[in-house]
């Protein structure tokens, strides 16, 4: 248990503020994925991510869900009022917006002072407390779907927010959250994200800076931009062959090995895929039931690529998920690039 979990002060969402440090008991044993609430079915709408992520709904955090403080007892910004102001700014820039997506882990449990010499099995429902270290949610604008390679795509918007990169062991500071637009393929729940749609982290103290920082993202990104679009499909008509996609597997876990200082001799551009991605990306390549090799093809498009490798980085933790979204879309639009000779940073992972 890390001196932030130890020191957390923790308040219920109706108001009934803790008041000591020590009323509520966190053990290592507690601390668990997130438990099934009203999870998805993967069949018929898969996952936007996976990992040891579990579905809940946003009446599930407003009423079941504590809210943690800082040392000084300042109240933090809870996850559904990170989601609500993300909402209301999309719908202030796009209109409709439908039914939030909402996955969480780590889940922490707690309980009451009133029952703080209870054994864990004595304890009843209104005597527990619990809230979720980490949490990302997506939802789709209404009416703007684009088919590209075939697939349906819709607009979406999101964010993440994961507790453990705050200092709530401290006084009140800025809490650290990540906003992103982008495109969501419909068949795998994918995202097609790019440097545009994606804010990296921002500071916020108040619901509002967050909406502030949304509307600024959300105003900026044109869904109805051609080259956004144009982009993407011309992944659909660049082909690799299965002995370069070997070279690219087996570049990038050369990639991994190699010092940095080796790195930025050959002018290496950043890639954060590690093994577990790479691997998973592999399988697919066989496996997925959407984007694999076909059985009469020597080859498979850069779409099929991007989708292989977004498919992989879905089993990430939620606090770097965005991130090597993102970069899983840069590493594949920089292999059309050096196949066509505008980006020689990335011709080393073809040769």
């Amino acid at each position: 248990m890390n001196n932030e979990q130890q020191q957390m002060q923790i308040i219920p969402t109706d108001g009934i503020i803790a008041t000591s440090p020590s009323v509520i008991n966190i053990d290592a044993e507690e601390i668990e994925d997130a438990v099934v609430l009203d999870d998805i079915d993967p069949d018929n709408h898969p996952n936007f991510i996976e990992s040891n992520t579990s579905a809940v709904t946003l009446e599930e955090l407003t009423e079941k869900s504590i809210v943690p403080t800082f040392a000084d007892m300042a109240l933090t910004i809870s996850h559904q009022a990170f989601i609500k102001s993300v909402i209301e700014a999309g719908k202030t820039i796009f209109g409709e917006l439908t039914p939030v997506e909402i996955r969480v882990s780590h889940q922490i449990n707690g309980r009451i002072p009133s029952a703080l010499h209870k054994k864990t099995s004595e304890l009843r429902d209104n005597e527990k407390t619990i809230y979720y270290q980490r949490m990302a949610f997506v939802c789709h604008v209404a009416g703007l779907t684009r088919f590209i390679n075939g697939q349906p795509v819709h607009l979406c918007i999101g964010g993440v927010r994961a507790y453990n990169e705050d200092k709530l062991f401290g006084r009140e500071s800025p809490m650290k959250f990540k906003i992103f637009v982008g495109w969501q393929v419909r068949v795998c729940s994918n995202l097609c994200l790019t440097c545009d749609g994606f804010t990296g982290n921002f500071d916020a103290l108040t619901a509002s800076d967050i909406k502030e920082r949304a509307l600024q993202l959300f105003s900026g990104f044109d869904p109805h931009k051609d080259e956004n679009l144009r982009t993407l499909e011309a992944l659909g008509n660049t082909r690799i062959t299965e002995e370069q996609f070997c070279g690219i597997i087996g570049r990038l876990r050369l990639y991994q090995a190699l010092p940095t200082a080796t790195r930025n001799e050959l002018g290496l551009p950043n890639v954060i895929l590690g093994d577990q991605a790479v691997n998973a990306a592999v399988r697919g390549y066989v496996e997925n039931p959407n984007f694999k090799k076909e059985a009469d093809l020597d080859s498979i498009t850069l779409w099929q690529l991007l989708q292989l490798f977004n498919e992989a980085v879905k089993q990430t933790y939620i606090s770097q998920w965005l991130e090597r979204n993102q970069n899983c879309t840069d590493f594949t639009f920089g292999i059309q690039q050096a196949i066509d000779g505008s980006n020689p940073a990335y011709d080393w992972f073809l040769s």
